[in-house]
């Protein structure tokens, strides 16, 4: 199975330890999971950029080989009395392997994304260093690491990386070169940023021109216009009020779920939906085989959710809460169901996995 280093970071991640590491720092949860989901691809880039610098790849190994046991220890730390040396020590293997610009540009774009300050983002990143460096040395195994292994680990994680850089965070990163190893990767994800915001800026400006040829409509019209627009706003005040009435108190206003363009309640519903037909075709190991693409097509867009969810109003979390937590019984159901058939469990566990803890989030 073809590994990516960000969903097996974000599998280990899991929300209650993300819940900790908030709480450890001080930052609110939602806050803390959008950061992740930026700082996770944005510290892989950086070093999938060290790895092509001359000699960049034996300082990468250096700094693995001293993570042997960071995924096993990382858990007992946070919040113990050695968090502060872990968030130093994280520091530091950064600003050796990055240096100290590229680590304060990093900073600086996660803490902007996530609405974090410079110093909480750079100690999230301080903590989340150890945790990536020990998921690519626990990549060799017994085997032995080199600079080699690692340049070739993380040259083939190009295209995972940058399909995981928020579209938001990516522009954040356009100028400070840590996105130049993923080459034509990076900028595809940038590009549709962009393209993404001029829309947005035409769509404004089209607006605004409209508004201008309305304005340069002649006066003369208006002298006679205001008393007549008047007298119909108090026939439909006092002729509409009743019903307004009516509709209040039967139906409360829905908080939208469009964030970024991005109709969230309509992605939860066709993902699950899509997830529920993959699953359900699954009877053996070969079928298994065959709906893992399909599988880890719904896990990103499910994290693209995840990576949203710092944007929304706590009115809007709960109703999408109260919209996924009916579905969850049901999936977790198929989800074993299909981890039952002999064969699958060894193929589609850890994406299953990842899934659970994705959607766990929209619950919450």
């Amino acid at each position: 199975m073809a590994i990516n280093l960000v969903s097996l970071i974000m599998q280990f991640l899991t929300p209650d330890m993300i819940g900790r590491i908030a709480s450890t720092l001080g930052l609110d949860r939602t806050n803390t999971q959008t950061a992740i989901g930026a700082a996770v691809p944005g510290l892989l880039a950086g070093l999938s950029g060290v790895a092509a610098q001359p000699g960049g790849a034996q300082k990468l190994v250096d700094a693995a080989r001293q993570q042997t046991d960071a995924l096993g220890s990382f858990a007992k730390m946070i919040g113990a009395s050695g968090q502060s040396s872990l968030i130093e020590k994280g520091s530091q293997i950064l600003s050796s392997l990055l240096g100290g610009r590229n680590q304060t540009a990093l900073a600086g774009a996660v803490g902007k994304y996530a609405g974090l300050g410079q110093s909480a983002s750079g100690s999230l990143l301080g903590m989340l260093a150890p945790v990536v460096m020990g998921t690519i040395r626990q990549q060799q195994g017994t085997r032995s690491l080199d600079a080699g292994a690692i340049t070739s680990l993380l040259s083939s994680q190009k295209d995972n990386i940058a399909a995981a850089l928020p579209a938001g965070f990516a522009n954040l990163l356009g100028g400070t070169g840590l996105l130049d190893s993923l080459g034509g990767a990076a900028r595809t994800a940038t590009a549709a940023a962009g393209q993404t915001a001029r829309v947005t800026t035409s769509a404004a400006r089209a607006i605004g021109d409209t508004g201008q040829r309305a304005a340069a409509v002649s006066l003369n019209w208006l002298y006679w216009l205001i008393p007549l627009l008047a007298i119909v706003a108090l026939l439909i005040y006092f002729f509409a009020k009743p019903a307004e009435q009516v509709v209040q108190q039967g139906a409360p206003t829905i908080p939208s779920l469009t964030v970024g363009g991005l109709d969230i309640g309509r992605q939860v519903t066709d993902s699950v939906t899509n997830l529920r037909t993959a699953l359900g075709g699954i009877t053996d190991a070969a079928s298994g085989r065959a709906a893992l693409p399909k599988l880890q097509e719904v896990t990103a867009q499910i994290d693209k959710v995840d990576g949203l969810l710092g944007q929304l109003s706590p009115e809007q979390r709960k109703v999408l809460a109260g919209m996924v937590n009916p579905l969850m019984p049901p999936l977790n159901q198929l989800f074993d169901k299909v981890l039952a058939i002999p064969g699958v469990a060894e193929l589609l566990k850890p994406t299953i996995d990842a899934l659970r803890a994705k959607l766990a989030l929209l619950t919450t």
